[in-house]
């Protein structure tokens, strides 16, 4: 381990994100011997944000640096071994922090959920990471964090019950409880914004494999859930709004480690809405939400109406008793191709995009600074799944109140019975 001045940086440390990370650090992590520092472009916003810590926050150091300032994240990266980026859209904000990361061998995580940003990042600096020895872990949130390590939980158990792996996974939400923030908002209207500018984008986003290494084998044809009746859980389905960036993370993971799971391996994501004629109204009115929702995005009047009248500005979001009372609950249900099948959960116990995401973020950039070895994980692009071991599952039910726990197996016998 080298040892620079600090282990992690939280750098957008007075983001709404940023706000709820450091405060989680200063006053409920309880690790020994963890240097870290608040970063952002503001001096006045983080006395500010020290102020608001308490006194647990007194000996937290501040650097002042700009997303823009290249100069500026130069000192960041030479001072910190990890940096944790907070900076949203990252589309917008977050290339200029990732290349220099890249250039200067340190090791960053980050909470984006922007497919096309995490394609160009990839393109344009993996080759310079590989050789600096920077590992850049994208999707260390809500997005992505259950449902990568949760298809990883699943496929280990299902190696270790079945012998081989499951060559389809469906992740259902079961339960969720929570708001969205304004950073949140405008990364989503910056894609549209984006989109509805650029053909070739627009069919880049129709690609489930968009964000998997060039040379990738994979065919398969992977399927968007609108509105069906579940049978694996007899309930109704409709679209889940995350399953976009979940499924390209979880197929990027596939790719990333060839042989670990299938080349033909399939994975969905949906809403459970309930069962009989209630169950299917809410998930119709679930699809028609989501498509009329993309509509209105596409359009420019739409979209700068809403977002400077009607949707939360960046720095809002949850309050903290909204955050406190937020919970997920997510089901995985997969398939090997001899029948077998197994069932896991993963749950959360605060605001998925926030109060969980803050605890998932943090605990991702201190396993990457203290779990995962540099010769064991070399430099480049890696998702949650690939990055991290059975550590970071260990401190996100330790420290994070989430929890991964397998419901049950069933076995295929030979004469063609089954038993859980």
């Amino acid at each position: 381990m080298s040892h620079k001045e600090f282990d992690i940086v939280i750098f957008g440390a007075t983001s709404f994100v940023g706000k709820i990370l450091c405060n989680y650090l200063v006053n409920e992590f309880t690790e020994p011997n963890l240097t870290w520092a608040m970063a952002a472009r503001s001096a006045a916003k983080l006395s500010d944000l020290k102020k608001t810590l308490g006194d647990q926050a007194e000996h937290i150091p501040t650097i002042v640096a700009d997303s823009e300032n290249a100069e500026s994240l130069e000192s960041l990266c030479a001072r910190s071994e990890v940096i944790i980026s907070t900076v949203g859209p990252y589309a917008l904000y977050g290339e200029l922090l990732v290349k220099i990361c890249a250039e200067t061998g340190t090791d960053y995580c980050d909470l984006t959920g922007e497919p096309q940003w995490i394609k160009l990042m990839i393109e344009r600096y993996e080759s310079i990471a590989q050789k600096s020895g920077a590992r850049i872990v994208h999707c260390c949130g809500f997005d992505s964090i259950p449902s990568d390590l949760g298809v990883k939980f699943l496929q280990e158990h299902a190696k270790a019950e079945f012998g081989s792996y499951c060559v389809q996974v469906k992740m259902r939400v079961k339960a969720l409880k929570g708001g969205a923030s304004g950073g949140t908002i405008a990364s989503g209207v910056n894609l549209y914004k984006e989109a509805s500018a650029n053909p070739q984008l627009r069919k880049e986003l129709e690609d489930p494999y968009s964000i998997c290494p060039v040379d990738h084998s994979f065919k398969a044809k992977q399927r968007n859930v609108t509105v069906e009746l579940d049978t694996d859980f007899d309930e109704w389905a409709g679209p889940f709004i995350m399953a976009s960036i979940n499924t390209r993370v979880v197929l990027r993971s596939n790719a990333l480690v060839q042989g670990f799971w299938e080349e033909n391996f399939l994975y969905d994501e949906a809403m459970l809405t309930g069962a009989g004629r209630s169950g299917k109204k809410k998930a119709k009115q679930l699809l028609m939400g989501t498509k009329i929702g993309a509509i209105a995005m596409s359009l420019a009047p739409i979209r700068w109406l809403a977002t400077r009248f009607i949707l939360p500005k960046p720095g809002e979001g949850p309050s903290p008793e909204q955050q406190l009372n937020g919970l997920y609950d997510l089901r995985f249900l997969g398939k090997t191709n001899a029948g077998e099948e197994i069932q896991i959960k993963v749950t959360g116990d605060r605001d998925p995009g926030y109060g969980s995401t803050a605890k998932m973020l943090a605990q991702a950039g201190i396993s990457l600074r203290r779990d995962v070895d540099k010769g064991e994980l070399t430099g480049g692009f890696w998702t949650p799944a690939t990055a991290y071991g059975d550590r970071l599952l260990e401190r996100l039910q330790s420290h994070a109140g989430m929890t991964f726990e397998l419901i049950s197996t069933t076995q295929k016998h030979v004469s063609g019975h089954s038993e859980t």
